[in-house]
């Protein structure tokens, strides 16, 4: 398994508040993805000047702000298994969200942080 990228991901229902708040940080928006949860969730991928990456999604499932590790990784199986043999565990059961690019989850470990697996399929 490799390790293709490795950022901050929160969760909100206020995602377009964060945004703000990053953007006059100085980040910018890189892209959007809607697809997620047939289009009820999106993902939004911003970068400062220096080259550091925060995602923001939006859900309307969290009751509060949900903080994670995004982990981009090139084997997702590879990966999920690695994390589950160490103890992590997946809060939504076994469920994977899958879109027309990509694969991921939310994991948490034995003492409590949160990692976001994800695949990028490439067409």
């Amino acid at each position: 398994m490799k390790i293709s990228s490795f950022n901050p991901l929160i969760v909100s229902q206020h995602s377009d508040d964060i945004i703000k708040l990053f953007e006059e940080l100085g980040f910018e928006k890189r892209h959007k993805k809607t697809d997620i949860e047939g289009g009820e969730n999106s993902n939004t991928r911003l970068r400062d000047p220096n080259g550091f990456h925060v995602d923001v999604a939006s859900s309307n499932h969290v009751p509060q702000d949900l903080m994670s590790i995004r982990i981009n990784v090139d084997n997702f199986d590879e990966a999920y298994n690695f994390f589950m043999s160490h103890g992590f565990t997946n809060p939504r059961g076994d469920k994977v969200t899958e879109t027309s690019s990509s694969r991921d989850t939310y994991l948490l470990s034995p003492s409590g942080f949160a990692v976001t697996l994800c695949h990028h399929i490439k067409k």
